[in-house]
């Protein structure tokens, strides 16, 4: 009974490690999704930008 016990207990710990990682790349592919998002909308501005300072130097 108790290594019954045991293993519960060791199989709930690593469902919470799983849970925690699954969090953490759900937020990442969200950051990921954001940062593609922006440099589409953003791109021909930061190129523009990023000439002007080439053709500064």
């Amino acid at each position: 009974m108790l290594s019954l016990r045991t293993a519960l207990i060791q199989f709930t710990r690593r469902d919470e490690e799983g849970q925690g990682l699954a969090e953490y790349a759900l937020i990442l592919a969200l950051i990921a999704i954001i940062a593609i998002v922006a440099l589409l909308f953003l791109g021909g501005e930061i190129s523009k930008i990023l000439n002007t300072v080439g053709n500064a130097l």
